[in-house]
């Protein structure tokens, strides 16, 4: 069965019995790894337990098809059901799985990490259609999902984000879970240790001061050269954002909520609404270390160019999704493009 949408949550906390294996595949792999370690934890607790998780690779299986099954049939030593985590799935195990499938029992629970797989994947296909596995696609977080992340991590230490701080949090952050989360919590420690002084929120000094050096300003600044028509600039910070592990279609991502941004301003500035005032009514709004950039480009573009612009990041995301694409070559190739049209006069 497929899982997604309002069902998700709900899967991912019980499973149920029924179900004896899970595949999470995507792109985003910091993402897949938090998952499977909260289905792993709704049937152990401590999964350094030997007795009861058990790990395989896509590569072990291959080479042994028994293994898998084996594993399965053996009964914990400490008493309880056992987890058997699988990494690098692929097609290559597909057999592996339809023969565990048909005769699983409820004795093991199965958690396969697999890399981005096309709708026409025989794993992908099998996992969808059985009724006693399960297959949830892993992609990169959306604005409203990387708010309620960064709201509910920062919650954990009874802290909230001020509205800039949110503002250049969820704009930088979200190309991978895990790497969001691990910001946050470094981020968290240091505003419950005195911060800025107000211990109970997170201001935009607080962030500035934890990760303003971090991936999140290398994408900041790939954002900005990239609308700004800057193509030296853009291409030393894209190279610094993909060597930290930025993945291009988070990066892509960054820069279509900017141009949408844009979009926003300058139509409202068309209705007649001052400059200022048309960049005050962004939500969540402009930093202000970057207002002077933003009111700039608002001035550098037209109306007909962004939308352009955002047709052209919407078909890169999507290649980028695609089996066998150079997402990265595919997003510097696609930036470089909107560099240049926001070069163009007339």
């Amino acid at each position: 069965m497929k899982i997604s949408g309002s069902r998700l949550a709900s899967f991912l906390r019980q499973p149920g019995p029924d179900i004896a294996a899970v595949l999470l595949f995507g792109p985003e792999q910091g993402l897949i790894r938090e998952r499977a370690e909260i289905l792993a934890k709704t049937v152990v607790e401590d999964l350094s337990d030997p007795f009861r998780v058990v790990e395989l690779s896509g590569q072990a299986l291959k080479a042994a098809p028994p293994l898998l099954g084996d594993e399965a049939a053996q009964l914990s030593m400490t008493g309880g059901r056992r987890v058997i985590r699988v990494s690098e799935a692929s097609d290559g195990v597909s057999v592996v799985f339809a023969t565990f499938l048909e005769a699983a029992s409820d004795q093991a629970l199965v958690v396969a990490e697999a890399g981005n797989l096309a709708p026409r994947s025989s794993l992908r296909k099998l996992f969808e259609g059985s009724k006693n596995a399960a297959a949830i696609g892993c992609y990169e977080d959306s604005a409203k999902d990387l708010q309620s992340v960064i709201r509910e991590t920062l919650g954990r230490f009874g802290l909230t984000a001020s509205a800039d701080a949110m503002s250049f949090l969820a704009g930088n952050l979200g190309a991978n879970r895990l790497v969001t989360r691990n910001e946050l919590e470094k981020l968290a420690l240091y505003a419950g240790n005195g911060g800025s002084g107000d211990t109970a929120k997170v201001s935009l000094e607080d962030v500035m001061a934890c990760i303003g050096d971090s991936a999140a300003m290398s994408l900041d600044l790939v954002v900005y050269a990239a609308a700004g028509g800057d193509t030296q600039t853009l291409d030393q910070v894209l190279d610094k954002a993909f060597g930290e592990g930025t993945s291009p279609i988070g990066i892509l991502r960054a820069v279509q909520r900017h141009l949408q941004n844009l979009h926003f301003a300058i139509a409202k500035v068309e209705s007649g609404l001052p400059a200022d005032k048309a960049l005050a009514s962004i939500r969540p709004p402009v930093i202000f270390k970057f207002k002077p950039q933003f009111q700039s480009q608002m001035r550098q573009w037209r109306q007909d160019r962004l939308a352009k612009a955002l047709e052209l990041i919407t078909e890169t995301e999507m290649d980028c999704k695609s089996t066998g694409f150079p997402a990265a070559a595919g997003c510097h190739r696609t930036l470089m493009r909107v560099a240049q049209a926001a070069r163009a006069r007339g």
